[in-house]
């Protein structure tokens, strides 16, 4: 930071600045170019042009006579898309489709058990959701259904209230209220743009949470591994083993479960390898879950494995997706629980959806448009809870097979929709002596992907911090609950925020030589400094009741620093240059009025330049642009200092 560090202007340098014709021009126009703006819109307007922008796009306002039809092309996209669709695209999508289902089916039945639902309501989850998606979604390859991370969380919070043996009516008309409250939030939040209360979870959060939740996942496929009747409605590591063990230690072991469990796990295992290490063979671990539940139900139906200790599915019941209208409950004890478990599952699916799919779409070379997703997913959750089913999002696993099967268009969920429902109404009753072995086996087989050691260990090479929410999410999920892990994340994430707006660092600036461009001193040794004039940028969004005080005080302190090194009547002006700082508050203003005080008392004059859009707004509403005065406002750190270094002719030593 100090002169040995950098270079200074020579005295020949600061006269070509302040004799520069620029300078000898003056500054009246630009005092009206920076004061001379377009009021900010108000918070009605802005909740206004949040909602018709989400829904008509940007340019909505010119569009005269078309908003109406292109309100709806945002809205459904495949009124855009599907003018160009062709018979080469649907023959992509028709296999693509039928190779999704074919991984589907088993999956969705595996998830709906994991959710603590009967069987057929994992399929009807993969019927209606994915349609609805198919009109109002942006994304071409992601794969709509339910996951592992939602059902674990939506059975882990609402066994907590309604145990789903003792009261299972209870328990699934929770399930769909919950659904119901998810679809709004999601809606919601694409609505009025709120796509950053996502961000709350952080990717390192993500890290740790999918870790967390795959080995709780994992430990709760050894009820149907072991053939476990009764079993704890906690998900922590502590709780499962403890229950592991007094079953093993007391009750009557049935090895079959087991050996079924395990040996199609492997296959599935086996099958996954050989589709990451070729992947033209993709529809090999694409099928292996569909082939494996089709293997292991003529075994048990043809051995009468059923009658030695093996359990099955049983009875599914068939046909297209009943009504479940009359089911949501909007009054009584637990509405205020739905509600909570519709906001986090809402969170979760958003945040795994979001991210698989622009992953996805980042290899096609499109964008895809975060708010049109949210109102997308919002609206397919808000339907399917009318429709029997909980909250469906993107899976990554399907959504990879998808990719790697040529899928054109979302025309693929089209076609694994209807086969699903085919499977409804012709196939459920030919699944009666499916073992719920395999059924654990299929969502062993996904867990995988979703444990990531080598990112972990990169998060550690690069954020301490970050490394620290990572672990806390992870063991907060093993260790407490779903819940405790998600309420860690955001606590380290929120504290991470706190620390950097708090503390917002206050960076001193410096000349490059030979241009106009001003960078942090203490980040580049060739800048130059200027002697009598101290360039401070905030680095902070905000300015506000929290760090007001501390950007305050850090000032004053660098103006002491400067001072020191030379004397008193040499120092000049303090130019802030604004240019990050996008709002302040009252007590940000007040703070800086209090700076500007105690610089006038010590003879030095403060300028501020380029302040945001909203700041200039509050400085002139608030009467500090008259306090400070209209020619102390600037548009660049170059024009602050061409009028600071003539104010008081410096003296060069």
């Amino acid at each position: 930071m100090g002169s040995s560090q950098a270079g200074e202007f020579s005295s020949k340098e600061l006269d070509a600045i302040v004799n520069s014709p620029e300078k000898q021009a003056g500054r009246p126009d630009s005092v009206h170019r920076v004061l001379d703006y377009v009021e900010p819109p108000g918070l009605v307007a802005e909740l206004k042009g949040s909602i018709t922008g989400a829904i008509f796009g940007p340019s909505w306002g010119r569009l005269g006579p078309r908003w109406f039809v292109r309100g709806l092309r945002q809205l459904f996209p495949v009124l855009s898309w599907g003018r160009e669709y062709d018979l080469g695209k649907f023959k992509c999508d028709l296999m693509a489709g039928l190779t999704l289902a074919s991984l589907c089916i088993p999956q969705s039945i595996g998830y709906a058990n994991l959710a603590g639902l009967d069987p057929q309501y994992g399929l009807y989850t993969s019927f209606v959701p994915p349609l609805i998606y198919a009109a109002m979604g942006s994304s071409r390859e992601i794969a709509i259904g339910p996951v592992a991370i939602v059902s674990l969380l939506l059975s882990a919070m609402i066994r907590k209230t309604i145990d789903p043996l003792k009261d299972p009516i209870g328990y699934r008309k929770m399930v769909f209220t919950s659904t119901f409250f998810a679809g709004i939030f999601q809606a919601a939040f694409g609505l009025f743009r709120l796509g950053f209360l996502i961000d709350f979870l952080s990717h390192a959060a993500i890290v740790g949470f999918m870790g967390g939740a795959a080995i709780v996942i994992g430990l709760q496929q050894l009820k149907a591994l072991l053939g476990i009747a009764h079993f704890t409605n906690k998900t922590d590591v502590i709780s499962v083993m403890k229950a592991v063990w007094a079953y093993v230690d007391h009750a009557a072991w049935h090895p079959y479960n087991f050996l079924i469990g395990s040996f199609f796990l492997i296959l599935m295992l086996a099958a996954r390898y050989i589709g990451r290490k070729k992947k033209k063979l993709f529809w090999i671990p694409a099928i292996a879950p569909l082939v494996s539940v089709i293997i292991s139900t003529l075994v048990v139906f043809l051995t009468r494995a059923d009658k030695h200790g093996v359990n099955t599915v049983k009875h599914i019941k068939g046909g297209i997706n009943p009504s479940s209208a009359k089911q949501l409950v909007f009054t009584g004890d637990h509405t205020g629980e739905a509600v909570k478990i519709g906001l986090i599952s809402a969170l979760v699916a958003l945040t795994e959806a979001i991210a698989v799919g622009r992953s996805f779409a980042s290899f096609k070379g499109y964008n895809l448009d975060g708010n049109k997703e949210m109102i997308a997913m919002g609206f397919m959750n808000t339907i399917g809870s009318f429709t029997s089913c909980y909250v469906a999002t993107g899976s990554f696993s399907r959504t990879a097979v998808n990719f790697s099967a040529g899928c054109q268009t979302a025309v693929s969920n089209v076609v694994m929709s209807i086969t699903v429902l085919l499977a409804l109404q012709l196939l459920t009753h030919l699944l009666y002596f499916t073992p719920m072995a395999i059924l654990a086996s299929i969502i062993l087989s996904s867990l995988p992907g979703l444990i990531d050691l080598k990112e972990a260990y990169s998060i550690w090479e690069v954020d301490k911090l970050d490394f620290l929410v990572c672990m806390g999410t992870f063991f907060g999920v093993l260790f407490a609950s779903v819940e405790i892990g998600l309420i860690v994340a955001v606590s380290i994430s929120l504290l991470k925020i706190v620390l950097h707006i708090g503390r917002p660092s206050i960076s001193k600036l410096g000349r490059v030589p030979g241009t106009d461009i001003y960078c942090s001193i203490e980040q580049y040794s060739h800048v130059e400094s200027v002697p009598g004039v101290l360039i401070a940028r905030v680095d902070s969004a905000l300015i506000c009741f929290f760090n007001a005080g501390c950007i305050r005080d850090r000032i004053l302190r660098m103006i002491h620093v400067e001072k020191e090194k030379m004397n008193d009547h040499m120092f000049q002006a303090v130019i802030m240059d604004m240019s990050k700082v996008m709002n302040s508050d009252t007590t940000g203003i007040r703070a800086l009025e209090e700076l500007h005080d105690k610089l006038n008392r010590m003879d030095i004059k403060l300028a501020l330049a380029n302040p945001g859009w909203q700041v200039i707004h509050k400085f002139k509403l608030s009467k500090f642009v008259d306090k400070v005065g209209e020619e102390w406002i600037f548009f660049t750190v170059g024009e602050a200092l061409l009028t600071c270094s003539g104010f008081k002719q410096p003296i060069i030593c």
